[in-house]
């Protein structure tokens, strides 16, 4: 608008920006229509440094209102993540024998967790030992669970979780699915000396739910309170 223009407004509208002007500071494209029509006055030999600080304002505003959603999200996928774990180490103490806390890993723990497979992996020194893959509870031979947790690597990784993309050392572990497994989570189980060791093997049809850049506190939460349940079951 040039400075030789004018534009009568109604008095009650005047009255009231000037009463609350932060009706126009507060809304976005009013502010951003101001400033246009201010510069276009200007000419464009001339830069208005308040319109270019309100549009770095504007997209630091942006910004931060989108890391803010994430921190949101972030906390909110934390605390659905926690009570579903709670729910599930929940279920692993309501079975009154051992037979039935095999059973409820199928029936109750796995559709709490969201996965396709859940299996308890032992070792035994039997030799020709063939997995039994009918039931939740799979026997393998001795050193089955080092070669699975070592994916295929020359040294094992340790008993640290692993997240990672079926891999064939475990495939045909998880069994008859209801969906083809993508994913895997490999809960190794340390039952104490003189035992064999034991794995907990999770498995989803998301190729994208058991990822090595993902988290693993819960789960590990997890394992340690299976492995305490187990333990007392193997006591009996």
């Amino acid at each position: 608008m040039s400075k030789d223009q004018a534009v009568d407004l109604p008095e009650d509208l005047r009255a009231r920006l000037l009463a609350r002007p932060e009706l126009i500071l507060s809304d976005r494209d009013l502010m951003r229509a101001l400033i246009g029509a201010r510069e276009a006055d200007f000419g464009d030999n001339v830069v208005d440094i308040r319109g270019r600080a309100m549009e770095a304002l504007e997209t630091r505003l942006d910004r931060l209102e989108t890391a803010h959603e994430s921190v949101i999200s972030t906390a909110y996928e934390n605390q659905s993540g926690m009570n579903t774990i709670h729910r599930a180490v929940l279920s692993l103490l309501e079975p009154m024998d051992f037979d039935a806390f095999l059973e409820n890993l199928e029936s109750a723990v796995a559709p709490i967790l969201r996965v396709e497979t859940l299996r308890l992996i032992m070792e035994t020194n039997a030799p020709e030992t063939r997995p039994d893959l009918s039931g939740p509870l799979t026997i393998v031979a001795s050193g089955t669970i080092a070669e699975m947790i070592s994916g295929g690597r020359r040294a094992p990784r340790g008993d640290d979780i692993i997240l990672r993309r079926v891999a064939e050392q475990s495939e045909a572990l998880h069994g008859n699915a209801r969906a083809p497994i993508r994913s895997e989570a490999l809960l190794p189980i340390d039952l104490g000396v003189g035992r064999f060791p034991a794995l907990l093997l999770m498995g989803s049809s998301d190729g994208a739910r058991f990822s090595p850049a993902h988290g693993t506190d819960l789960l590990r939460f997890f394992g340690q309170a299976f492995r305490l349940v187990l333990i007392s079951w193997l006591r009996e």
